[in-house]
């Protein structure tokens, strides 16, 4: 199947899905088709929650919280019903973080304070702390206190990896 408007054939997986192939840099934008971007997160990979905590940590420490959410993500559609919401929110703080260090300080900010929230129900309702070492209320707070400082500053971007969340306290 050709892309009209731009001439290429469509980017399809083995099912046909449309699938974008183009390169990555590490914040997630596409590059274009022959640049070198940065190595892209397999999709539906299963890990335990601890490779999961310790794979998207070391992405989030490298400035790559695009691809960290692609690994929370992962886990919300591999992991038992239970823990989906958890999954789902720490997903929402990764990608409201690469919004925010893309410059789109409002959407970034929206999709912290719902990570944030997501974050706050689960914990609620499972009545879970710290699952796999997080301190989620930590979290709650981190996300709560970089949407106000995204909103506040109103700057172009921020820096992914300052500013990225210490899942282990």
């Amino acid at each position: 199947m050709s892309d009209v408007s731009s001439g290429r054939d469509r980017d399809r997986d083995e099912e046909g899905r449309a699938r974008n192939a183009r390169p990555r840099d590490g914040l997630g934008r596409p590059l274009p088709y022959g640049a070198e971007g940065v190595a892209r997160q397999p999709e539906g990979v299963v890990r335990s929650p601890e490779e999961t905590v310790t794979e998207a940590q070391a992405l989030l420490d490298a400035g790559r919280p695009f691809h960290a959410h692609e690994v929370f993500e992962d886990a919300w559609k591999s992991g038992p019903d239970e823990e989906r919401g958890l999954w789902r929110a720490l997903a929402q703080l990764a990608v409201g973080l690469t919004h925010a260090a893309r410059g789109n300080t409002a959407g970034g900010a929206r999709l912290l304070r719902r990570g944030a929230t997501g974050l706050t129900a689960w914990r609620e309702a499972s009545d879970r702390h710290a699952p796999y070492g997080m301190d989620v209320a930590s979290l709650e707070t981190w996300a709560t206190t970089l949407a106000k400082e995204v909103e506040r500053q109103n700057a172009p971007t921020i820096d992914a990896a300052t500013n990225a969340p210490r899942l282990h306290p």
